[in-house]
């Protein structure tokens, strides 16, 4: 194989990790983690929209288009245990407890068109401080 069909062939290898079961779960938790539309829970109901004062954003806009986090699914917990299985798989080590979140290690496996939806997802759900324009993993969350 000359060097020519080496660099061709190496545009079409795909990481094999991606294709692991929690990593491929932690992609459609994501897509499914966020509903189309504004957030109908009470409080944003009761306050028109409102979110001054909410300790967590409720209604997110992606693409231009207003959706809002499924609070059943997404509790700091839930999002905890989906990341914790994909980052295992992935990277074959623990996520660290607490420090700061490798943000681009988790878009390593997060398919691309998902990205946007990353970090809004670890700060609504408590699982990160944003804490001088980085994410930190907050303990308690990993309690």
């Amino acid at each position: 194989m000359n060097t020519d069909e080496k660099m061709t062939g190496d545009l079409f290898e795909v990481d094999k990790r991606l294709s692991l079961k929690p990593v491929v779960e932690f992609n459609a938790y994501l897509r499914s983690a966020f509903g189309d539309g504004l957030c109908t829970c009470i409080r944003c109901t009761a306050s028109g929209g409102d979110e001054n004062g909410y300790e967590f954003q409720h209604t997110f806009g992606f693409d231009g288009k207003p959706t809002h986090r499924r609070f059943a699914s997404t509790a700091g917990s839930d999002v905890l245990q989906a990341l914790k299985k994909a980052w295992l798989s992935y990277t074959k080590a623990e996520l660290p407890a607490s420090g700061v979140l490798a943000l681009d290690t988790v878009k390593e496996f997060v398919e691309p068109q998902l990205h946007k939806r990353l970090a809004p997802l670890f700060l609504a759900s408590g699982l990160v401080k944003h804490v001088d324009g980085v994410l930190h993993i907050q303990p308690q969350a990993m309690a």
